[in-house]
């Protein structure tokens, strides 16, 4: 895992594109992990990180309440990289001066490099022209004493730095290298965690998988594990795991909450009980948490529930077949990141069924074998463990299931009208190619309905939502341009098909502002 290979610690000061920095690094096969910009200092300095970033943010240095560091964590002798809102701010902590811009820089310019050593390696020639993207309403007006400019745009003097002095690796960029509109971005980023930092690029997921199995080895010992398999990737990539780690001491629980997906139970008992030959055990509890969530609209508290019947009937079970010492979750970074909320940077933007959904007493000690990793490493991690393309590429799915893609109350009659929904919805996007193209596509039940007409008569029914979108790891998304006749083929089928529905509408906001889930 992370803590078995050095490492790049992102502090976060706010930027949008912080967990972006974070997946650049891990690109080039160097485990990076973020942490809020006010941890304190001896807590940086005891993960002995091999190299820091300090990531943009939409304050100013000046700000009476602007985010810092202290400067001791300047001098520690750590390689740094200040992007952007870091970059300032090592500018103002180390004496330089920074001040509002004529004008805002927002989006690309052609930066002029003038020093092709170290941080721009590589960049020499036709490559040392790149275009850069910038956006900041700063500027450096004097760099800090013993720092130089090594690259320049038209309208910024001093768009990346670096220090002079002997033992002192500090380095800043106005730009965004982490973005895709930065040219030659990657090999700034590699430049500093390779070149720089000295770090080789041997954090892959053949070698976490390896790191994880003797972690949860070490971890449990000769306990007993069990494991929550709801059958998505993650959960699936975590049991797998742990089986590889204990054997026949995990035993995977499947509870069916009620709140599933069109033939999900099937599809993990074969997937489990014949492909891997994991012990299973399946637990009809859907009458239980759906009676649970009667007459509750709120999401948050249908997550809370939802996550404290779940340990209830994980608790149950493990009172008939005796002692039972670990669970496994398949929590991942960003619900990590996500359901985290620090001064600033980071609001808490929904509680996680993985990481917030979880009583605060209950019998198991957690495993979360996953919580470094982005979906996509989970992914890349599963074809590592064997596991079937049906399962490494199954959209992801909320461990809360259709209960928050029914907005208002939910009943086993809204949940049959949202499952029938979303079965068209995935059907007609396999059908169409898209199914792996698109990152989630699933329906909504709203708590509206409106006038229709069907076999001329007057109907007043039920409004579904179809929600498409594009993401890389799920923390920023882009609704999916379908092809109209394929939103076609949606509507018709689910008007015409699920009963008590007239209208289909297609969501076209992006997150940020939205969330992908409605709830």
């Amino acid at each position: 895992m992370g803590s078995a290979h050095e490492r790049i610690l992102v502090l976060d000061f706010g930027s949008q594109y912080t967990q972006l920095i974070a997946r650049r690094i891990r690109e080039a096969h160097v485990y990076s992990e973020i942490l809020p910009y006010n941890v304190p200092l001896a807590r940086i300095l005891e993960r002995r990180p091999a190299g820091l970033i300090f990531s943009g943010g939409p304050a100013s240095v000046y700000d009476r309440k602007a985010p810092s560091i202290p400067a001791p964590l300047l001098e520690a002798g750590i390689p740094i990289l200040g992007i952007c809102y870091g970059m300032q701010l090592v500018t103002q902590v180390l004496g330089g001066k920074v001040a509002r811009a004529a004008h805002r820089e927002y989006g690309p310019a052609t930066l002029l490099v003038d020093d092709v050593t170290d941080l721009f390696k590589g960049l020499e020639g036709e490559r040392a022209r790149p275009t850069v993207w910038m956006s900041h309403g700063d500027r450096i007006e004097e760099m800090p004493p013993g720092f130089r400019s090594i690259a320049r745009t038209s309208n910024t003097p001093v768009a990346a730095m670096k220090a002079t002095s002997p033992g002192r690796r500090i380095y800043c960029l106005q730009f965004h290298p982490e973005v895709a509109h930065t040219e030659s971005g990657v090999t700034i980023l590699k430049n500093f965690v390779h070149n720089i930092c000295g770090l080789k690029p041997d954090w892959t997921m053949r070698s976490f998988m390896t790191d994880a199995i003797a972690a949860i080895r070490d971890q449990v010992r000769a306990g007993q594990v069990f494991c929550a398999l709801s059958g998505g990737v993650d959960s699936s990539v975590a049991a797998v795991l742990a089986h590889r780690a204990v054997g026949d001491r995990l035993t995977c629980l499947f509870v069916d909450h009620g709140l599933l997906r069109e033939g999900e139970p099937q599809v993990v008992r074969e997937t489990f009980a014949k492909h891997f030959k994991i012990k299973l055990k399946f637990i009809n509890a859907s009458a239980r948490f759906v009676k649970a969530l009667d007459g509750v609209s709120n999401p948050e508290r249908k997550r809370k529930i939802i996550g404290r019947l779940f340990i209830k009937e994980f608790e149950a079970f493990a009172r008939k077949a005796g002692k039972a010492d670990w669970l496994v979750q398949g929590t991942l970074y960003p619900d990590v990141i996500e359901s985290v909320s620090f001064k600033g940077p980071s609001a808490t933007i929904k509680t996680h069924h993985n990481v917030g959904g979880l009583p605060a007493r209950m019998r198991f000690k957690l495993i979360e074998p996953l919580r470094e990793l982005f979906k996509d490493e989970v992914r890349e991690l599963g074809k590592e463990l064997g596991l079937p393309d049906e399962v490494v590429w199954r959209q992801p799915f909320p461990g809360p299931g259709l209960a928050i893609r029914i907005l208002g109350p939910v009943t086993k009659e809204r949940l049959a009208t949202v499952r029938a929904a979303d079965a068209i919805v995935e059907q007609e996007i396999r059908k169409a190619g898209y199914y792996q193209k698109v990152w989630q596509a699933f329906a909504v039940l709203l708590p509206v309905r409106t006038v229709g007409v069907m076999g001329d008569e007057r109907t007043y029914d039920n409004v579904v939502a179809v929600r498409a979108v594009t993401s890389v790891d799920g923390m920023t998304a882009d609704w999916a341009r379908l092809p109209s006749e394929v939103l076609a083929s949606i509507s018709t089928r689910i008007i015409n098909e699920v009963k008590g529905v007239n209208r289909v509408v297609f969501d076209i906001s992006s997150k940020p502002p939205s969330t992908i889930e409605w709830e």
